[in-house]
């Protein structure tokens, strides 16, 4: 797994990138009330607005972590946005994302490096 400095996750799955946000993101947050997901399909570019969290305590984007198309969505998280406080870096990723560019990947950090930035 590779992790941004906003606090998302990316891990690598043939030829997608599922990201979702780590728990420290997740207890930072508080109680997650609300998700809106892009549209399978969405072109995007590095750094595009294109998921909205709202939590008790307030609410953040996500960003796109590289360029690529969304491919899927995770529409659990809709239906029960709260998933992502029980699950964060599993069953509650956001969206997959076909990269076109996968060398983008190699700027974030790894876990290590993570929990020093976040230490």
């Amino acid at each position: 797994m590779k992790f941004t400095e906003e606090h998302e996750w990316l891990r690598v799955e043939d030829d997608v990138v599922v990201v979702g946000i780590t728990a420290h993101a997740s207890e930072q947050l508080g109680d997650v009330v609300f998700v809106e997901l892009p549209e399978p399909g969405t072109e995007v570019a590095k750094d595009d607005e294109i998921c909205v969290i709202e939590s008790v305590k307030a609410a953040s984007d996500i960003l796109a972590p590289i360029d690529g198309e969304i491919t899927e969505v995770n529409e659990a998280l809709v239906a029960d946005p709260g998933k992502v406080n029980e699950d964060p870096t599993g069953d509650a990723w956001f969206f997959k994302i076909k990269p076109a560019d996968a060398s983008q990947m190699d700027d974030y950090m790894d876990e290590a490096a993570y929990n020093d930035f976040i230490g």
